[in-house]
């Protein structure tokens, strides 16, 4: 069964001040240390607070003790302000990011889609690409074969495939980085933001594969500012601030309580 359960979740960054040791200290800018140590002490619109954390250092408390319970056909939307956690918590869910405390567990294959390109060799070929990419989306050997040929024909690239991606357009490249992103099934699709696949001539043939592509995901849980998409796409919200959990519920709840809250 396919599940993402978080009980208590820390993540926290911590602060290392080297301004004493630094050039910038010799030539005037310690100051900057102790606007560090004031802040310590204040309330701040955005951001996670700023403490003392578990390791005594001073520290960024990016998530802060939250708890989650995602099922198969949950379709959740992260909101927020900049700065409230919505990235960090992805990253998390991704497995980039490990708590400090507290317990996660994962059941199923998450994929983050945060950079299409990423990963991808400019100096390969359109058909290099694909395995490279693939690979970084932890896909094996077999699902990244099997999907070639589906890749080849959504992206229309022909011949192109085997040409370096740096003699493509920008349009090109954004079609063979959408096409191998969506070519296979996630159990757990992690977004933040929408992905978009560039010229209008394409859109809607990209629209339709990305419905498809979100709809057989298991679980999806996306962070975004647009009430819309939302609507289109999620059934549940989550409302964070300062990396806590203020609202979640169903989707319409949780936005009206986000269209509330003053403007960080």
């Amino acid at each position: 069964m396919i599940g993402l359960t978080g009980r208590d979740i820390y993540v926290e960054f911590p602060i290392y001040n080297a301004y004493m040791r630094s050039m910038r200290h010799r030539l005037g800018f310690g100051k900057i240390a102790e606007g560090l140590n004031r802040l310590k002490t204040r309330k701040l619109a955005v951001g996670g607070d700023i403490e003392v954390g578990h390791s005594g250092k001073t520290v960024i408390k990016a998530l802060n003790g939250i708890s989650f319970d995602f099922r198969e056909g949950d379709r959740v939307a992260l909101l927020g302000h900049n700065g409230s956690g919505k990235t960090t918590l992805l990253r998390t869910l991704a497995g980039i990011y490990e708590p400090i405390s507290g317990e996660f567990i994962s059941h199923g294959h998450a994929v983050p889609l945060f950079d299409l390109q990423l990963g991808m060799d400019p100096d390969g070929t359109g058909m290099e690409n694909i395995w490279l990419r693939g690979k970084m989306l932890d896909l094996t050997d077999e699902q990244i074969d099997q999907s070639i040929e589906d890749i080849a024909s959504f992206t229309e690239l022909g011949d192109y495939l085997f040409m370096p991606i740096r003699t493509y357009s920008q349009g090109m490249m954004l079609r063979l980085a959408f096409g191998i992103s969506t070519a296979v099934t996630p159990d757990i699709l992690i977004l933040d933001e929408m992905i978009g696949a560039g010229d209008a001539a394409f859109i809607d043939r990209a629209n339709l594969r990305l419905k498809n592509f979100i709809e057989q995901a298991g679980i999806m849980v996306i962070a975004s500012h647009n009430p819309a998409m939302l609507r289109q796409w999620c059934n549940k919200g989550i409302l964070l601030e300062h990396g806590k959990i203020i609202a979640s519920g169903r989707l319409e709840e949780t936005l009206s309580a986000y269209e509330k809250r003053p403007a960080a």
